[in-house]
């Protein structure tokens, strides 16, 4: 698998990044792990606008799919070759509504499911072009999910964002690579059942006995190096921090 970090700010883009957005690739298909703030205009860096298989939508707040609204916009207008098809949009319950009044004026009603198939999330194990996923609900003050995606023997497992949960570490045990957000200090916020820090980052990739951690989701308020330092004391494989325009090969 190929995974390409799109976007990996949290909570609003920074100078460097787009919100939240990861595509991962394999055999041809393209599933983008959600569209945050931004995250459209980057995207076309890494392939043309129309080259997407799937989308996967963590949850409903607006750094990780608010730029599904400008997409609508470029698949339903399109000018040459008409109108795209529906492709397929796993995503919490409510996503197309969710969706529709953030535009705000679709024409007409029900315009925004010509052009997304909206797949409603729940936990669960099914398979997406050429690879098996498995989903978990997390914990977020909204319905959110983790995922985990395996292809030819190679796990990735991204959280969304959530605090800390058995859910989480289902999800990582054993993966290759463990996409995690950090957005909170360790010692400044503590806030359950809302977002990691940097040192919970760590503990639940140690716990989880993964391969590599890479930290997302980083609000530019947050010192980004202070959290790799914390995750870095309680994990001891290879632990970086997102950054937009990198490269994975899982």
């Amino acid at each position: 698998m190929k995974l390409t970090v799109v976007g990996c700010s949290g909570s609003f883009p920074s100078a460097e990044s787009a919100c939240s957005s990861y595509l991962v690739e394999a055999d041809g298909f393209r599933l983008l792990l959600d569209m945050g703030n931004g995250a459209l205009g980057e995207l076309q860096r890494h392939i043309g606008l129309y080259d997407l298989d799937a989308i996967f939508l963590s949850h409903l707040h607006a750094d990780h799919c608010i730029d599904m609204c400008v997409y609508f916009v470029a698949r339903y207008y399109r000018h040459e070759g008409g109108r795209c098809g529906a492709i397929p949009v796993f995503a919490p319950e409510g996503a197309e509504q969710r969706l529709t009044t953030a535009y705000g004026d679709t024409p007409p009603e029900g315009a925004m499911g010509e052009v997304f198939d909206f797949q409603p999330l729940k936990s669960n194990t099914f398979e997406v072009g050429p690879f098996t996923v498995r989903t978990e609900k997390v914990r977020h003050p909204v319905e959110a999910f983790g995922i985990r995606i395996e292809h030819g023997g190679r796990t990735l497992t991204y959280s969304g964002d959530t605090g800390v949960c058995d859910a989480l570490h289902d999800l990582a045990a054993g993966a290759d690579l463990f996409l995690c957000e950090a957005s909170f200090t360790h010692g400044k916020e503590d806030i359950p059942a809302l977002h990691l820090n940097g040192r919970e980052a760590g503990a639940q990739a140690a716990r989880a006995g993964v391969g590599r951690l890479v930290l997302t989701h980083i609000p530019p308020w947050t010192d980004g190096e202070r959290n790799l330092a914390d995750a870095r004391e309680v994990f001891g494989g290879p632990t970086e921090l997102a950054r937009a325009g990198a490269v994975y090969e899982v």
